[in-house]
């Protein structure tokens, strides 16, 4: 898995990285109201989750997971 954390603790539901990702890998939890990683295995490691963070509650592997789809 690409990201290496996402602290809840720290996470203020704002949705930033479920609005940033590319690859659709969050999901906001209706519980919390908190984003939860729902598809891991479709990240590829492209940084914007982290980078756009207000709260850098996310850090994600300085490997990629996957290669990056080209684009259309």
């Amino acid at each position: 898995m690409a990201i290496d954390v996402l602290d809840q603790e720290i996470c203020n539901g704002c949705g930033t990285c479920f609005a940033c990702c590319p690859q659709d890998v969050f999901r906001m939890d209706e519980k919390t109201g908190k984003a939860v990683i729902k598809y891991p295995e479709d990240c590829v490691a492209c940084w914007a989750c982290e980078f756009f963070c207000p709260v850098n509650c996310i850090e994600v592997s300085r490997g990629r997971a996957k290669e990056l789809p080209l684009p259309y």
